[in-house]
């Protein structure tokens, strides 16, 4: 399994915002804890609109949470 270009800082901002669990983000966004799992662990890339709503949780910009670990030419 190869890994996704796009990473996320998913497990520090939780632990910044009063250690928030898996369970509660994904409450507050409307997935599953699973979701929330598999993309802190760089196994599924959300969707725009997923990546948005996660980010106002936290109170910023898509491209706070989220980034491109990949190279330009991919």
């Amino acid at each position: 399994m190869t890994a996704l270009p796009v990473g996320n800082h998913l497990r520090r901002l939780r632990f910044e915002h009063g250690e928030l669990s898996q369970e509660a983000l994904a409450r507050r966004v409307g997935v599953t804890r699973q979701t929330i799992i598999a993309i802190e662990g760089g196994r599924y890339a959300p969707s725009l609109e997923l990546a948005m709503r996660l980010a106002r949780a936290f109170g910023l910009g898509v491209d706070q949470v989220f980034f491109w670990t990949g190279t330009e030419d991919e």
